[in-house]
């Protein structure tokens, strides 16, 4: 799919940017006849620490996640305040103003339609 590209290798799961260590969420990309959906794991992330920028065709996902404390006293901690992001660069086929997300039990899912210029079409033949 050369319609979707990403500019963050897949090797690199913690990159450092601005003296702060960004998880690479994982993600699934499927392609339908109109859209382009981006599923993005992001386990414990709200809407409120959730940041989603297009910026000329470049679409930027960043969340941070702070693990509410046990109740009680805490005996043993392994969930630790993380932040994520990840970085795609769309081409124009893309209907940037249609855009939409949905944040559901950590999983972010996007839905990128595509212009109507690039859709398949049937052209009718007449007499």
């Amino acid at each position: 799919m050369n319609t979707l590209v990403e500019k963050q290798s897949q090797c690199a799961p913690v990159k450092r940017v601005e003296e702060n260590q960004y998880l690479m969420p994982a993600v699934n990309i499927a392609e339908t006849k109109d859209t382009y959906v981006i599923e993005a794991e992001m386990p414990g992330v709200t809407r409120d620490h959730l940041e989603i920028t297009l910026e000329d065709h470049t679409l930027t996902l960043t969340g941070h996640r702070e693990p509410a404390p046990p109740p009680g006293e805490a005996v043993y901690v392994e969930s630790k305040p993380a932040s994520f992001r990840r970085i795609f660069d769309l081409e124009p086929t893309i209907d940037a103003g249609k855009i939409t997300a949905q944040l559901e039990q950590g999983l972010l899912t996007l839905t990128l339609p595509k212009a109507e210029r690039v859709k398949p079409r049937k052209i009718v033949v007449t007499d």
